[in-house]
């Protein structure tokens, strides 16, 4: 890092010197050069710790202290859907790597072959942003899936279109952008056989990830979540 630096600064100076004295524009000359320089060295930086820069922008949580933070957020994700979770609209689990993972029922959330949040569930996707603004320390990941009618590649489009809507309904109620990743693995990870309505059933769904931002592993965050 220290060599590309120098190199950097190499053309940054043979540009200030350029900038005559005597050139009425010689002020607006040096801050282009500046502020280029300056916004190379800054994107070499994000693309080699992306993570750590993401930690940065939404904050990130010291190792020892994770496991309390996501036992809190589950019992009030818990709470706050204590309803849709008898009526088996949600199910909240807590995974291996610490991480939460929310199943939304699509029959509930989307009509069949669509991608437009009913409005009756919009008081429910309402509560899940609440806490996931409340517990900004983390990124969400929302992953939608769908049964094997249709075509393989209309079910891909229509489990991005289905995990893009509910990033979207997310944003508008004041998630940070920042923290929302969105993907569509269409028929590729069903839960049950297809052979039955039933198990179709439970393939159509999508799945919220809630990964912790942990000190000095931020990246793991950013990485796409296992089925």
């Amino acid at each position: 890092m220290k060599n590309q630096r120098y190199v950097l600064c190499v053309p940054l100076i043979l540009a200030l010197a350029s900038c005559a004295t005597d050139d009425p524009n010689r002020r607006a000359k040096m801050g282009a050069v500046v502020g280029a320089v300056v916004g190379g060295v800054a994107g070499h930086q994000a693309n080699s710790d992306k993570g750590r820069f993401v930690g940065a922008a939404v904050g990130a949580i010291g190792g020892a202290a994770v496991g309390n933070y996501m036992d809190k957020q589950q019992k009030e994700f818990d709470q706050a859907l204590k309803q849709e979770q008898q009526d088996h609209a949600v199910e909240i689990e807590r995974l291996q790597d610490g991480a939460l993972k929310l199943s939304l029922n699509s029959e509930v959330s989307f009509d069949f072959g669509s991608a437009a949040i009913k409005p009756a569930f919009a008081p429910s996707l309402d509560k899940l942003a609440e806490v996931l603004k409340t517990y900004d320390k983390t990124i969400v990941h929302v992953v939608g899936h769908t049964d094997n009618v249709g075509t393989t590649a209309y079910n891909l489009d229509l489990s991005k279109r289905r995990a893009a809507a509910v990033v979207a309904y997310l944003d508008r109620k004041g998630v940070v952008k920042e923290r929302l990743r969105t993907e569509g693995r269409g028929e590729s990870e069903p839960r049950e056989s297809n052979a039955a309505e039933a198990g179709r059933q439970l393939n159509r769904r999508v799945e919220i990830y809630v990964k912790p931002v942990v000190e000095g592993e931020e990246q793991k965050a950013l990485e796409s979540p296992k089925g």
